[in-house]
C-alpha cells in the first residue's frame, strides 16, 4: 500500500489491484486519510500507513487463497489487467468474478484471466467469460485464459471458446502472447 502525502495532494493505493485515488488537501496532521477513503468509497484504516482497498476491491470482500470460487487478486500490469481466481467458479460463486471481470474490462487495456488454481468452472462462468470477452473487444482488445487444468480446456474446446479467446497454460504464457499481439497491432 503506498499513501502519497504534499501540501496538496493525498494519494491513495489500493492494497488489492493497485488502483489509485488522490484528492485535494493534506490530511489532518498529515496522517489521516478517512476523508479521501469515505468520499469514494475505500475501506480500511483511516491511518496513512494503514491497509486500504479501493471501492472494487471492497466489494469483492477479502482476498483469500484457496477459498471456493475466491478471486485472490487483479492486478495491473502495463496496459494488462490480470484477474486471478482460486477454487471452484459456480453459480453460488460467480458474482465475485463478475466484479472482478467488470472491474478489469472497465480498466481497459487486455484482460487475462488466471484460472491456474481453479479446477471446475460451469456454465455461470462461461458467461462470464463471455460477456468480458465482448466488452474487451469492443474496445479492439484482447481476453486471454490461463489454465493448465484438463476438465477446463475440455469444456473451453467443447464449447469451441477456445476459438473465442486465446487458450494458454500460464499466466506468463497470457502475458507474452497479449505482448505479440500488441507488437503485432503496432507494426
Amino acid at each position: 500500500m503506498a499513501v502519497a502525502l504534499d501540501d496538496q495532494l493525498v494519494t491513495l493505493t489500493c492494497d488489492n489491484c493497485g488502483d489509485i485515488v488522490t484528492g485535494s488537501g493534506a490530511p489532518s496532521g498529515g496522517e489521516v486519510v478517512w476523508t479521501l477513503l469515505s468520499e469514494h468509497g475505500w475501506s480500511g484504516s483511516p491511518l496513512a500507513d494503514g491497509p486500504h482497498r479501493c471501492a472494487h476491491c471492497t466489494r469483492l470482500g477479502p482476498a483469500s487463497d484457496g477459498v471456493p470460487g475466491g478471486v485472490t487478486g487483479i492486478e495491473h500490469l502495463d496496459g494488462v489487467t490480470v484477474v486471478t481466481i482460486a477454487g471452484d467458479v459456480d453459480l453460488d460463486t460467480g458474482d465475485a468474478l463478475e466484479l472482478a471481470l467488470r472491474h478489469a474490462t472497465d480498466m481497459g487495456g487486455h484482460v487475462v484471466v488466471d484460472l491456474g488454481r481453479t479446477d471446475l468452472i460451469d456454465s455461470t462462468a462461461l458467461g462470464l467469460l463471455v460477456r468480458a470477452h465482448h466488452r474487451v473487444a469492443e474496445r479492439g482488445a484482447t481476453l486471454c485464459v490461463a489454465t493448465r487444468s484438463p476438465l477446463i480446456r475440455q469444456v473451453l474446446r467443447v464449447t469451441r471458446l477456445d476459438e473465442v479467446f486465446p487458450l494458454v497454460e500460464t499466466r506468463a504464457d497470457a502475458l507474452a502472447h497479449l505482448d505479440d499481439v500488441t507488437s503485432d497491432s503496432t507494426r
